[in-house]
């Protein structure tokens, strides 16, 4: 008897270590940007994504968090040095780093969000963020008292002009008469982590009449967001659903999927279904939308809910035209 329950020991113990060692065969990597993994926006949602494929398969990751511009490049390369088999790189601004690495490593997958880097080893996932912008827009002129909305974007670049013009559409399909008030934080990438600076330009967005403000901005965002609690006013979250952090404040969050992103980019991998090339995510593939939960449900009304989703699907049916910036 206690032969065989040796015996059974040891096959369980063989087929833990042959479980392990499976899992450890698959050896990932992600390179956040700058913001990092907690800043409740972009960064934040790729983290979550990562995170779900952890949980579900077992399989840890390398990461690394960049916060100085010239890391980008020696972390894509490092991941692929260490033989990840697949380096997931968060941001447009890694895309020269990306193809460094790609070339560089052959042999490894590279999955970079919010840019197209064209090589045979690079997987380029990119967003239709105007169309979900145009429905945050729309719910902005729609909650709006003073016909009057704002926009706060981050670093002055064209993939943020995509989100303004966007919305500005949106606004306007839905209220011809309201005005947008529009800035930007900055032309560097401390643009992305500046939120006393998003507080400054959310406090004079709402001195002047203003009484929604859309802030895609990253962590900046989370200044706008505060002082729009703090003031009594209306804020849209980005990226991430970011409803929960001022309850009775939110309006809603543009979602922009990164976290499916990445997680079907990890998971592609590790079923050997991974594929190279141009992914386009927008409202018809579930990509980019906006957020309805426990806490924003007293601010949008079933109503405005409605036409959010009559818009929704006149956008994807091609009914409703939004202005892609980068094709202008």
């Amino acid at each position: 008897m206690m032969k065989k329950i040796a015996l059974g020991l040891v096959a369980t113990a063989a087929l833990a270590v042959s479980g392990l060692a499976h899992a450890e065969d698959f050896n990932p990597a992600i390179v956040f940007d700058m913001g990092g993994k907690s800043d409740k926006s972009f960064n934040e949602a790729a983290f979550n994504g990562i995170e779900k494929f952890k949980k579900e398969t077992g399989v840890d990751y390398m990461e690394f968090e960049v916060t100085q511009v010239s890391q980008r490049e020696q972390a894509a390369q490092r991941m692929a040095k260490k033989d990840a088999d697949i380096v997931i790189a968060i941001g447009f601004a890694q895309a020269a780093a990306v193809e460094k690495a790609a070339k560089k490593y052959p042999d490894t997958k590279f999955t970079i969000i919010d840019m197209v880097v064209d090589l045979p080893n690079v997987q380029s996932v990119v967003f239709r963020e105007e169309q979900g912008s145009f429905l945050v827009g729309m719910a902005a002129a729609m909650a709006s008292e003073s016909g009057k909305v704002g926009f706060i974007g981050g670093m002055d670049i064209p993939l943020i002009r995509k989100f303004a013009l966007g919305y500005k559409e949106g606004v306007m399909y839905a209220d011809p008469d309201a005005e947008v008030i529009e800035n930007m934080t900055g032309t560097t990438p401390a643009a992305w982590n500046d939120p006393t600076k998003g507080s400054e330009l959310a406090q004079s967005q709402f001195d002047r009449g203003a009484d929604v403000i859309f802030a895609a901005a990253g962590a900046t965002g989370l200044g706008v967001l505060q002082t729009a609690a703090d003031e009594g006013k209306l804020a849209i979250g980005v990226d991430s659903n970011q409803n929960y952090l001022h309850p009775g404040a939110m309006l809603t969050s543009m979602m922009k999927r990164v976290d499916v992103a990445v997680y079907n980019a990890l998971m592609t991998a590790k079923e050997g279904t991974w594929k190279p090339g141009i992914q386009v995510l927008g409202l018809a593939e579930d990509g980019v939308g906006f957020s309805v939960d426990e806490w924003n449900k007293d601010l949008l009304t079933e109503d405005m809910i409605a036409k959010l989703n009559a818009a929704r699907n006149d956008i994807i049916d091609g009914k409703i035209k939004v202005t892609n910036y980068m094709d202008q």
